[in-house]
């Protein structure tokens, strides 16, 4: 079965389904653990996990670093893409964090904002920058961009594409010149599920393949 998040309600689903192996984007444990009971939440889907034979396989860093970004900024159509922040290095090979990459040609910011939420099906996104700036240069980082806002304005971006940003990070983004549209940890993230269920169906055909029923965690009024 594969979620974003292994929550309560996917757990639950992937006991009910039979599945072999939970397969997220997001890690179940994020901090040490003393112990395992049902005295918590996390203890409690991992006894449930557990109890069913379940295996769980957070890919995460991993993905991020290899698929995340790279499929976000394919969607999008940016071209003579390049590592954002890179975390591995080797000869002429770069691996790490985000993409930044061109556009057919300029845009204005409000236009490619209501192109994003097309893209991705998003019910909305925030946009820090003039409505008319015209951009060609985006730097794309699915989940939460906060660290990478001062590489993106570094690496010549006009708009930092990614999710999670505060007040105070996006008027001090606009300070160094760059532009920010954030469309939601969720909002981006979600292309996870269709991106390794393709990868699974092409590279084990007669593996079966349960994708949980997930949405964004919250709702606009």
């Amino acid at each position: 079965m594969l979620a974003l998040d292994a929550t309560d309600e996917v757990v639950e689903a992937a006991a009910e389904q039979g599945a072999d192996l939970l397969l997220t984007h997001h890690p179940l444990i994020f901090s040490a653990r003393k112990q395992i009971n049902d005295g918590d939440f996390i203890g409690r889907r991992l006894v449930k996990l557990l109890a069913n034979d379940i295996c769980c396989y957070a890919m995460h860093t991993n993905f991020d670093v290899l698929s995340m970004a790279s499929a976000a900024a394919e969607q999008i159509g940016l071209s003579d893409c390049r590592v954002l922040d890179v975390t591995w290095q080797e000869g002429e090979q770069k691996a790490g964090i985000g993409r930044v990459g061109n556009l057919p040609g300029k845009v204005p910011l409000d236009e490619f904002g209501c192109r994003l939420k097309e893209l991705f099906g998003l019910e909305r996104v925030a946009i820090f920058g003039q409505r008319d700036k015209e951009i060609s240069c985006v730097a794309i980082c699915p989940g939460s961009g906060k660290s990478v806002i001062g590489k993106a304005a570094s690496a010549g971006a006009e708009v930092l594409v990614t999710g999670d940003i505060g007040h105070h990070e996006g008027i001090d983004a606009l300070a160094m010149g760059l532009c920010i549209i954030d469309a939601g940890h969720y909002g981006l993230e979600q292309i996870f599920l269709p991106y390794m269920e393709t990868f699974l169906r092409q590279t084990w055909a007669d593996l079966t393949i349960l994708r949980a029923k997930e949405e964004n965690p919250f709702h606009i009024v």
